[in-house]
């Protein structure tokens, strides 16, 4: 039998697409995977430190481990890939010595000899680029490995499962990894290292594949992604390459934006293209200057809220989303308002909104202060999330009785009648039917009643009600969908 292996997934869709080729290099090798990590014969955590949080619930699993292996005296591996294995490799293993191996982001192409030197060798086993350390000059050498990584990719998650309720229709591809912007509260830098940007045939031609095996919807991903460039090839560009050379993929989407430098080229390319979602990820962190400032994020409050603007006057309809640290060093109540004020000019769809906590080994750990009391962070923070729930009410309602294109993700938990979506009863799925959840190219979060022939597909909904979390919807047919998709497409000039 093959062993069996686990993986539990924190933090960004980068950490999902890693753990997602993790498995499919494993099981080209042979081994098993299981959704019930007490099955498992390996147990992967594929870590995040971008927040205290996620490290404070790694670091609780792995004592879990532990009792498991040492009082119990199970036989498990047990590994912790991703950013925090990458800063936090020596603490893990002297904190947690039951842990059999650590490995960085970067280097997770090793994974599998590191398995089988673990079984053979019963010692433990590690594998870091160094970031932390240095501006690794090997660098490229590592990142051949994770780029062989990516264009061996397994396709078969993908493949139609409609019967078992497991229909898998959007994936991520990765453009470009790590970060050179070095914000003074970010790990990233150190734990994934400098931009490097892949290929952008080898981009396309993975597109590609995807979309034959079934994938409606691909999502671009990269730290800052609109700095991709390689061999001539500026993001705007690739971005309509795809668009052209990939016809039959239904919606095109990317995150995350860096606020400086986000072209016009790119949102042209955007409002001209049909099939690039009309959604910008872009976060802002702060609404005062002098918080970007000491920040280190590189520009002003009027450079972003431009950016707005200018996605704005050529997308009317484009949903922005944003980032937003409430109690950074130094904040004051004012800076605080300033943020707010922000938040009511950009009307984010959704923003993420995180209470600041020091990173070790940042810029502002070491040179600030973490001075504002945590019941101020809570206050801010309440108020911060009360006004975006506000703003995202009144984002949903505004599209209630229109006909949204819905891609169906799978069928919800909640379909009895005591059970609510956000505080409203949503009843009883009508007879031969389930109730299903999918989303719009914006982004917003679908529910309606459908058959489950449904799932894995793009499909049109009238929105009827909203809360500030769910659309709820009727589904309309497919007829008109399907004349749609015979429609030739707009001619686009490239740029």
């Amino acid at each position: 039998m093959s062993r069996q292996v686990y993986i539990e997934t924190y933090g960004c869709q980068m950490n999902e697409l890693d753990s997602e080729l993790v498995q499919g290099q494993l099981e080209a090798l042979g081994y098993g995977f299981t959704t019930k990590a007490d099955e498992a014969d390996v147990v992967l955590l594929n870590t995040c430190s971008v927040r205290e949080h996620s490290e404070h619930k790694v670091w609780s699993y792995l004592g879990r481990l532990g009792h498991a292996k040492r009082d119990e005296g199970r036989e498990v591996v047990v590994g912790v890939l991703g950013c925090m294995a990458e800063r936090e490799a020596s603490n893990i293993f002297t904190r947690m010595p039951h842990v059999d191996l650590v490995c960085g982001p970067s280097m997770l192409d090793k994974l599998p000899s590191l398995l089988e030197n673990v079984v053979q060798s019963k010692s433990r086993q590690s594998a870091l680029t160094g970031h932390t350390a240095r501006r690794s000059a090997t660098l490229d050498a590592a990142m051949d490995g994770i780029e062989a990584m990516d264009l061996s990719r397994a396709f078969s998650p993908y493949a139609n499962d409609r019967e078992s309720g497991h229909v898998r229709r959007q994936a991520y591809v990765r453009i470009t990894r790590g970060c050179n912007k070095f914000c003074s509260f970010c790990v990233v830098p150190y734990t994934r290292g400098p931009e490097v940007h892949r290929p952008a045939q080898h981009i396309i031609d993975e597109v590609k594949r995807l979309v034959e095996a079934g994938v409606l919807e691909v999502t671009l991903i990269g730290q800052t992604i609109n700095h991709y460039q390689h061999e001539g090839t500026s993001f705007a560009r690739l971005l309509y390459r795809i668009h052209e050379e990939v016809p039959d993929l239904a919606r095109l989407r990317f995150v995350t934006s860096y606020p400086r430098d986000f072209t016009d080229e790119a949102l042209d390319v955007m409002a001209a293209c049909d099939r690039i979602g009309k959604y910008l990820h872009v976060p802002a962190q702060s609404g005062s200057d002098r918080m970007l400032k000491i920040m280190n994020r590189g520009y002003t409050l009027a450079e972003y809220t431009d950016l707005l603007d200018r996605a704005r006057a050529r997308m009317p309809n484009i949903r922005l989303a944003g980032d937003m640290i409430v109690g950074f060093p130094t904040e004051t109540d004012a800076d605080h308002d300033l943020s707010l004020r922000l938040i009511e000019r950009a009307r984010y769809k959704g923003c993420y909104i995180f209470k600041y906590s020091p990173r070790p080994g940042t810029v502002s750990s070491r040179r600030f202060e973490d001075d504002v009391p945590d019941a101020v962070k809570r206050e801010r923070n309440q108020s911060m999330l009360e006004l975006q729930n506000r703003i995202c009410l009144a984002h949903n309602q505004s599209l209630v009785g229109q006909v949204l294109d819905v891609i169906v993700e799978g069928e919800s938990k909640l379909r009895r009648e005591s059970a609510p979506i956000d505080g409203v009863v949503v009843g009883w799925a009508k007879k031969d039917t389930t109730r299903l959840i999918g989303r719009t190219e914006g982004d917003e979060i679908v529910a309606f009643d459908g058959p489950r022939s449904l799932l894995g597909t793009l499909t049109k909904v009238r929105a009827m009600s909203a809360t500030a979390v769910t659309i709820l919807g009727e589904h309309v047919g497919e007829r008109q969908q399907k004349a749609d998709h015979r429609a030739s497409p707009p001619q686009v000039d490239g740029p």
